[in-house]
């Protein structure tokens, strides 16, 4: 997946926990943690993961 793939993902997730909070399908005690979770997916991935090694 590419960044601009990733960050679009990370977008879309988000404004759809926002839409579900607005309609209270989720609490918002609940929602409001939504950016710390999401903070750990961004800084689990592998920053050199898509660089190719020289041949």
């Amino acid at each position: 997946m590419t960044r601009i793939q990733e960050a679009l993902c990370l977008a879309l997730v988000l404004f759809a926990l926002a839409a579900l909070t607005v309609f209270e399908v989720i609490p918002a005690e609940i929602a409001q943690y939504a950016p710390l979770v999401m903070a750990v997916w961004i800084i689990r991935r592998d920053p050199g993961c898509g660089r190719r090694k020289a041949a």
